[in-house]
Formats: structure tokens, sequence, C-alpha cells
């Protein structure tokens, strides 16, 4: 099993429910550097913020588990702009990290993330 625990890791969506049990399989694991960006604070739809978060952590690995969801209701009276938004946040995520030489990206995906 890989050894993270001297890796500064970013956890999208950690402070969701499967991001909640991660972040604490982490810490779990001995994994004290992580970072969980808020939406108040990195809207990571937004290019600019997913580089500015970049800057501001400067993550060894990525654990992308964001995703713009609203239940069953909120997916079909939007599926477009909630496609468009989990689409843009997961290409911002994964080319600013192959720019930035982030040794691992992993990317894990909801069915209510699209409709």
């Amino acid at each position: 099993m890989a050894n993270f625990t001297d890796q500064r890791i970013v956890v999208t969506g950690g402070a969701g429910f499967l991001g909640g049990f991660v972040t604490a399989a982490l810490k779990a694991r001995g994994c004290k550097d992580i970072f969980i960006p808020r939406i108040e604070d990195y809207d990571l739809v937004e290019h600019e913020n997913v580089k500015r978060m970049y800057d501001d952590f400067r993550p060894d690995l990525v654990i992308h588990l964001a995703a713009v969801v609203g239940g069953i209701g909120a997916n079909r009276e939007h599926p477009g702009e909630f496609y468009y938004k989990n689409m843009a946040m997961g290409l911002f995520l994964l080319e600013e990290a192959r720019l930035r030489k982030i040794n691992k990206f992993v990317a894990l995906g909801t069915i209510c993330a699209y409709p």
C-alpha cells in the first residue's frame, strides 16, 4: 500500500459524504497535511480559483471528489448547468495538475453529478 503520510494532499469535496470518509481514512493512516478547499474560498468551477488553490497549497496529491449536485429534482431542473460545472471543475483541476506536474491525481464520480 502506498504511503502518503509525507504528502501535501488536496481533497476536493472533502467536507461531503464520501469526502468525509476519505479524509478520515487518510488521517487514520497518518496523513497530516490535508487541505479541503471550500466553495466559499475556492469555487473550483472557475479556472482562476483552481490555479489559486494550487498556488496556495502546492499539493503532491489531489483526490477530486467535489461535484455540483442537488438530488434528482435539481438534476432534472438543471441538467446542462450541473453537467457543465462538473466537467469544467474536473477539466481545470486535471489540466492544472498536469501543468504543475503534481505526482498523483485521483478523480471519482457520482451518479448525481450528471444528468
